[in-house]
């Protein structure tokens, strides 16, 4: 029969302890390596088959999680912005023109004014000249006067052309008139620290 003294039991529980330890911290290290190599290849696993997102897919994700939005306070208004104009988008967001820009130029943007889920744009037929319009886009925060409010032929798309100058145009249908868009454009105030 063996007969084991009690620093021998302590001695050799302590190195299984060890053991133990770092086999258990040498996985989760794994793991985690993992975990962030599948975050930043944006590798998607859906029904046990693993989906390789685009890189215009991946840029998509990052947006749902930075803040992009509009807030115009004369008429109330605070929403959210996704890129895309379809009426799945717009249903849930204010849209923004794929072709048009995010930050300096010409930001363009369409929301229902009625009959959807979410009408954002309801009331920008109420902006007047000198209301202000706040837009940020991740860590891009401008703020724009309305210079100008019009009613466009739906076919007339000159007020998205890009423009030297950082202006945001907001479009919307005009009631009742299918073959007409609203038009509302605003000039980014430059404040004096900015000029010097």
């Amino acid at each position: 029969m063996f007969c084991y003294s009690t620093t021998y039991i302590n001695i050799l529980s302590f190195v299984i302890s060890i053991i133990i330890f770092l086999i258990t911290n040498l996985f989760i290290s794994k793991s985690n390596i993992f975990m962030k190599k599948n975050y930043f290849d944006a590798e998607v696993k859906v029904n046990n088959t693993n989906i390789q997102t685009s890189s215009k897919e991946s840029e998509r994700m990052l947006e749902e999680v930075e803040e992009w939005y509009l807030e115009i306070p004369s008429i109330n208004l605070k929403a959210n912005i996704k890129e895309g104009t379809t009426e799945e988008i717009m249903d849930e967001y204010i849209g923004h023109f794929e072709e048009s820009q995010k930050e300096n130029g010409n930001v363009c943007l369409a929301a229902h004014n009625r009959g959807y889920k979410n009408n954002y744009f309801e009331n920008i037929k109420n902006l007047k000249e000198g209301d202000r319009i706040y837009y940020k886009h991740r860590n891009y925060k401008k703020e724009y006067e309305v210079i100008k409010q019009s009613i466009i032929k739906d076919t007339d798309w000159t007020n998205l052309e890009n423009t030297i100058d950082n202006t945001i145009t907001l479009i919307t249908c005009v009631e009742n008139q299918k073959e007409y868009r609203r038009c509302v454009q605003g000039k980014e105030i430059i404040k004096e620290s900015e000029e010097n």
